[in-house]
């Protein structure tokens, strides 16, 4: 059927393995699909594929600095094939929080860029303090009490909806 090129940005691996579950969705809708670190995609790759679709995570209030370069670097592939982009945030937890017209992280992304993707997603991430080192761990303590969220430092839970995930994967395939 179509031919995806999935690239993703990640701090803790949480939006790689939503690329991953997205990568496997579509090859059982009888797509090919390839996943990959969204720095080490080539010009070729895209040229390549006939749909890419972009995930990046949130650290701070910020995408990486890197999404934006590709996607600068890039613009001209992106806007000739149908795309997809979705970012992976805490803050996408809270239910007046997760659709990317009421996403703050993707509200602020889009009016930085030109890009427009066909399709735009937000999942909800993975708050796992023990992964963080002391620092990051103290910075996102700080952020869930400013935002009424877990700050137990035992805290590690998946707040991704796999469903929404699914959802989302199957708009994708119909681009």
């Amino acid at each position: 059927m179509g031919k995806y090129l999935l690239l993703y940005s990640t701090t803790d691996g949480q939006t790689k393995k939503i690329c991953e579950r997205i990568q496997l969705d579509l090859k059982r809708l009888g797509n090919y699909a390839l996943c990959k670190p969204l720095t080490e995609a080539s010009k070729q790759e895209l040229k390549e594929h006939e749909k890419i679709i972009i995930g990046a995570s949130i650290r701070y209030g910020k995408h990486n600095p890197s999404v934006y370069q590709f996607i600068d670097d890039n613009l001209a592939l992106l806007e000739e094939k149908p795309s997809a982009f979705f970012s992976v945030n805490v803050v996408a937890r809270k239910p007046e929080k997760n659709q990317p017209t009421t996403n703050p992280y993707v509200k602020k992304f889009f009016s930085e860029i030109t890009w427009q993707p066909n399709l735009i997603g937000v999942f909800a991430g993975r708050l796992n303090y023990q992964r963080y080192s002391f620092w990051d761990r103290l910075i996102i303590r700080f952020i869930m009490v400013l935002t009424k969220g877990p700050t137990d430092p035992r805290t590690n839970v998946e707040y991704t909806d796999w469903n929404k995930v699914h959802d989302f994967t199957l708009k994708a395939h119909r681009l």
